[in-house]
């Protein structure tokens, strides 16, 4: 992201990632773009880290954690009674001059690791139709799975819209998404397959049991996003019950390691959401040959997006050696929503 300037990322953070999602990001991002300060002050974030996803991070962080200051009056995740007549920059800049150098330790330290549960609403279908084809079980190899909660998927309940309950109907985190154009199987969806493996792999593992990484990754939730929130603290209570493995460091460099200690007698699938973008050119390139060698030794399946394009999520195969690509569709960010161009 950082090959735009900087001014230009909040400009696009505003136009494509905060309309019709968050206003008070929105109107905070197109004010940024014009202020020299605020910009200079994003320049103590790391290379590879969404800028303004962390500066809001850093400061919603700060917030939460008691840092009383009149800018927590415009913020849903902080008062029931937001402030919405008032313009908030003014009021975010105030904050910002008086936190800089902890801000500025947020930046340099910490990394947008936003564990949005509800993107498992369009990996739920992709897993029971890759179950569906190969009738084996999966074992699940997860890149850049920050505290793991993706790994979980089978554990969750899902609606669509239809009055249909897919997944665990007793699960503690239930999950509520659209598919905006094309058609789910109901059949292919009636049962989570079973899972064999699963292991999630990351440069920083958020670790669920320590407060702080918890208060982290809910910084990095949007303010006006409650359901958001209410997802993400009852997915933390889930994984407390049963958490899969973690690994901490390279996921691409670690990836054919990892996927020696899969057994055969499962399907591999690898998978990533919204992390390519954090990638350099090289490093997807890399990602994309890794998987090519593994699927000339076994059956492979690999699910991202962010590599080709921005919003689509694809599926590739590798099937006895034989190369399959295919595109799901356009996704929602935080999950609301996805197409389904897949056909049954």
């Amino acid at each position: 992201m950082k090959t735009l300037p900087i001014a230009d990322l909040f400009k696009d953070f505003a136009t494509n990632e905060c309309e019709g999602s968050s206003e008070l990001y929105k109107q905070l991002s197109l004010h940024i773009a014009e202020d020299e300060k605020i910009l200079q002050l994003c320049r103590h974030t790391r290379e590879s880290q969404p800028v303004p996803n962390l500066l809001f991070g850093a400061v919603h962080y700060l917030l939460l954690k008691g840092n009383h200051h009149e800018l927590e009056t415009f913020y849903p995740s902080l008062t029931k009674s937001p402030d919405l007549t008032q313009n908030p920059f003014p009021f975010f800049q105030s904050f910002c001059k008086e936190n800089r150098e902890a801000i500025i330790t947020i930046l340099e330290t910490k990394r947008v690791q936003t564990n949005e549960v509800r993107r498992c609403a369009y990996l739920y279908p992709v897993f029971c139709t890759i179950h569906e084809q190969t009738k084996k079980p999966l074992s699940l190899i997860e890149i850049g799975t920050s505290a793991g909660l993706q790994l979980l998927w089978d554990k969750y309940s899902y609606s669509y819209g239809d009055h249909e309950i897919y997944g665990n109907p007793s699960s503690l985190v239930q999950l509520h998404s659209k598919v905006r154009r094309g058609t789910l199987s109901p059949e292919v969806m009636k049962s989570p397959p079973p899972v064999e493996k699963r292991i999630g792999v990351d440069l920083h593992v958020s670790d669920l049991t320590k407060e702080e990484d918890v208060q982290w990754l809910k910084a990095l939730i949007w303010p006006e996003h409650e359901e958001r929130r209410r997802n993400f603290e009852t997915a933390v209570r889930q994984f407390r019950t049963s958490p899969p493995t973690m690994m901490e460091g390279d996921g691409v460099a670690l990836l054919p390691r990892v996927a020696e200690d899969i057994p055969h007698n499962s399907t591999l699938c690898i998978y990533h959401t919204h992390v390519a973008n954090q990638m350099p050119e090289n490093v997807k390139e890399d990602l994309l040959q890794k998987v090519e060698e593994i699927g000339q030794g076994r059956d492979v399946f690999h699910i991202y997006n962010n590599i080709h394009d921005r919003r689509k999520l694809h599926v590739d195969s590798y099937l006895k050696g034989s190369f399959k690509t295919q595109t799901i569709g356009e996704t929602d960010g935080h999950g609301r929503w996805f197409d389904w161009e897949l056909q049954n």
